[in-house]
């Protein structure tokens, strides 16, 4: 194991002990975690700033615009199976001062603690060593008296963990000890999971709430075996929706907007002995922006260009007519930075109740 490796483990170990200790993360997201939205798609509060002690709050992710309410997961699904939000992350945490107070009265903590003896004190004498004596290891320097001397200047960074990322594993995995950043310069690039405006904007995706649009059918919810049921989306329901994810510290700001537009609907009848208009179930978004054709009289014996008909009745009961809405999502951040992210889809349940066509016998 080289000393760099050695180093960088026994400092890794420390912050584990004193996360023991103290039964807390360094990062906890009363700090530095995520601030809910209330839902309402306006901007929520957010701490931050600082007074004439140096002092800084801990900076937080706010969420704005068609977002789930208290910084709830939405209800976009990923078309791509691989593709997950990020499960932590390295944000702006404490200024030097701050930074100074809670670290410092931790490692005492640790320190004395009953049976913190071997290993674990070893561990813990290096991180104390690390931001009081720039003990550091090869790539990362220690600071100086915990970089008091550069209070305002920048910020100490720590993991963040996503609150709503359900591995625990993964949720933890951002184990690096806190770093300082200057104001206005990037994080070290071996932080690879330092927040980023597509960071921000993967995030701003898990929370995207999507609108609950039903699918107009004719007839409606009542059918007739053989019978073509037509099925649209006005453009008036079926519009862009925008959620931002944003984050604010001294000397730091990013902010990231994730677009969602809607392109297709897939119906799924709900029972095998069903025909699709198109055959294949996917109905393409119209140049207007609207899906499929409101049905009109006269039209009952023209094949819908999106619709459905059933083969068979539906008995005593309903068929579950299924009608995912595809999404094609991107995303634009500060500094011009944008890109694509995954399709979402959102389905809408909707019980069909389909009926023989009753014929008078006239003798």
């Amino acid at each position: 194991m080289s000393v760099t490796t050695s180093r960088r483990t026994a400092l890794i170990t420390g912050l584990a002990a004193l996360t023991l200790v103290l039964g807390t993360s360094l990062a906890d997201p009363a700090y530095a975690g995520e601030q809910p939205s209330n839902g309402q798609g306006a901007d929520t509060e957010q701490s931050g700033g600082g007074d004439k002690t140096g002092i800084y709050a801990a900076a937080r992710i706010t969420y704005s615009g068609s977002v789930a309410p208290n910084g709830g997961t939405g209800n976009v699904t990923s078309a791509d199976v691989d593709w997950t939000p990020p499960p932590c992350w390295y944000a702006p945490y404490l200024g030097a001062k701050d930074f100074k107070k809670k670290m410092s009265a931790e490692i005492e903590e640790a320190a004395s603690a009953p049976g913190m003896t071997g290993t674990p004190a070893a561990a813990i004498g290096q991180t104390k060593a690390h931001y009081e004596d720039e003990y550091g290891w090869t790539d990362t320097p220690g600071y100086k008296d915990y970089n008091v001397a550069k209070d305002g200047e920048g910020m100490f960074w720590a993991g963040v963990e996503n609150p709503n990322e359900s591995d625990y594993l993964k949720r933890n995995s951002c184990t690096d000890l806190p770093f300082w950043v200057d104001n206005g310069e990037a994080p070290p690039p071996q932080y690879e999971e330092a927040i980023t405006p597509e960071i921000l904007a993967a995030l701003a995706y898990q929370h995207m709430e999507l609108p609950g649009t039903e699918v107009t059918l004719a007839p409606a919810q009542t059918t007739k075996v053989n019978l073509p049921t037509w099925a649209w989306l006005d453009k008036a329901d079926f519009h862009e929706v925008r959620a931002t994810a944003a984050i604010d510290a001294p000397g730091f700001a990013l902010t990231a907007t994730t677009t969602a537009k809607p392109v297709s609907l897939k119906l799924e009848p709900g029972t095998p002995d069903a025909v699709t208009y198109p055959a294949s179930g996917e109905c393409t978004i119209n140049d207007d922006g609207s899906i499929g054709e409101p049905y009109a009289k006269g039209n009952a014996d023209r094949t819908p260009p999106c619709g459905i008909k059933y083969l068979r009745s539906s008995g005593d009961d309903t068929f579950d007519l299924q009608a995912t809405i595809t999404w094609e999502i991107a995303w634009t951040g500060s500094g011009g930075a944008g890109g694509d992210l995954p399709d979402g889809t959102f389905e809408n349940g909707q019980a069909v109740t389909v009926q023989e066509i009753q014929a008078v016998n006239r003798r």
